[in-house]
């Protein structure tokens, strides 16, 4: 198949597989539907009919949907070339990492085995760990050598050199958060064609700002870290958060300060969000009308592709927060928190500038 005609192809199947997302004000009805009815709605309604208690059926529904979104995944990098193929994949290898880090935790924790199968997903093979192979070793050590002959070669020697070094379990999952974000980065740079590369560059380049912002505020003033330490911690973006720009914001002494020191329309954004999980919740939104952006605008394939990946995960993750709630019997207010339909209140608001 030509380059125009996968184009074309993945364009069509991207158009027609957009009809089924949801913006926040058809959230905002789902909010107000009972357990039932929102079974009946996104088809879930079998789940339901198991036995088993509110945390078995809450993973039944949450893998549904991972499965869901995943088997959307395959379809959609069929017609793909092998970089935007690998690109993609990269982006969905974030849900064998949640199983890395459930395994790393169990042996960290010495957890049962049969506790540490319970909490792992079940994957198709392109994004899959070789969980078995995994799951047998000893140590956390040994886990990360095993996975150092695999594609994740460079985050497990990474991680494994960091946790040998410190012993602490959140550098050890920080080094495997910052891995993949820098992949993320690393393979829009090889992409060809100067559209898909720029278009491209702004999406992945959202999640890697946001990622950067949320590290620096939490590494720097939460845990403390040096500005060096801190800098360690990042990953130069390819759209907003670049090299020199977090060297210069990694330097700044608190909070406010590194507020206002960010670029257009970031610090606007941020200005008065006030806490960490304000912040995150507005650079979410951002990151999703971003999304919704190249979704609607954009003219290569695998971009609009990924855009729609990446709001049919904010989309089905919400429906998982409705069930759970409803499963949990939580209030509304938490609930509309959860699916970031009110702003986060917070007694830990940023310091104020000396």
């Amino acid at each position: 198949m030509s380059s125009a005609a996968h184009n074309a192809y993945l364009n069509t199947r991207v158009a027609a597989k957009a009809t089924q997302l949801f913006g926040p004000q058809e959230l905002k009805r789902f909010s107000q539907l009972a357990l039932p009815e929102i079974a009946q709605e996104f088809g879930l309604g079998s789940l339901f009919e198991e036995p088993g208690n509110a945390r078995a059926k809450s993973r039944a529904v949450e893998q549904a949907l991972m499965q869901l979104l995943l088997e959307e995944l395959q379809i959609l990098i069929r017609p793909m070339n092998a970089e935007e193929r690998g690109l993609v994949l990269a982006w969905g290898r974030k849900f064998a990492l949640f199983n890395l880090k459930t395994l790393l935790r169990g042996k960290i924790r010495n957890l049962d085995p049969q506790e540490i199968r319970e909490n792992l997903y079940d994957l198709p093979p392109q994004v899959r760990l070789s969980d078995e192979d995994l799951f047998r070793t000893e140590s956390v050590v040994e886990l990360l050598r095993c996975l150092e002959s695999g594609p994740l070669s460079l985050l497990a020697r990474q991680a494994r050199e960091i946790y040998e070094r410190r012993q602490e379990a959140f550098a050890l999952e920080a080094a495997i958060d910052q891995r993949y974000y820098t992949e993320l980065a690393r393979r829009v740079g090889r992409l060809d064609g100067h559209a898909a590369q720029r278009q491209m560059r702004v999406l992945v380049g959202s999640l890697v700002d946001r990622a950067n912002i949320l590290w620096l505020l939490r590494f720097r003033f939460g845990y403390q870290l040096s500005s060096s330490e801190t800098f360690y911690q990042l990953v130069p973006s390819p759209h907003l958060m670049y090299r020199q720009r977090l060297l210069e914001l990694v330097a700044l002494d608190d909070q406010p300060k590194v507020i206002a020191a960010l670029p257009d329309p970031l610090r606007e954004l941020l200005a008065d969000a006030g806490n960490l999980m304000e912040a995150q919740r507005r650079l979410s939104f951002h990151g999703a009308a971003i999304a919704v952006d190249v979704l609607r605008h954009g003219h290569t394939g695998v971009a609009r592709a990924l855009a729609y990946l990446m709001l049919r995960e904010e989309n089905l993750r919400a429906v998982f927060s409705l069930v759970q709630g409803r499963l949990l019997r939580l209030p509304d207010a938490y609930v509309d928190l959860a699916l970031g339909l009110s702003p986060a209140i917070c007694v830990h608001r940023w310091k104020e500038a000396a």
